[in-house]
């Protein structure tokens, strides 16, 4: 599953949501692509104040922080 990663620059939330991810039973399966916000205008209109999200590109579902490991797998499910 293909996983869009909204970020920011020094997002300490950021790197929470990292270690979730990591955890994740379909950690190995996921490809997940980072895109710091920072640097792409419409993302940062979108995304500013909600970083983390995640976003699954076969469906365009999104899940933003805060959000736990229990969230997370039913979120990939």
């Amino acid at each position: 599953m293909r996983i869009a990663f909204y970020t920011g620059p020094q997002c300490s939330l950021c790197h929470d949501a990292e270690a979730i991810i990591a955890q994740s039973e379909q950690a190995d399966t996921l490809t997940v692509t980072q895109y710091n916000i920072r640097e792409d205008s419409e993302l940062y209109h979108l995304y500013a104040v909600r970083i983390p999200v995640l976003k699954r590109e076969d469906n365009g579902q999104e899940l933003g922080w805060p959000f736990n490991l229990e969230e997370l797998e039913l979120f990939l499910k």
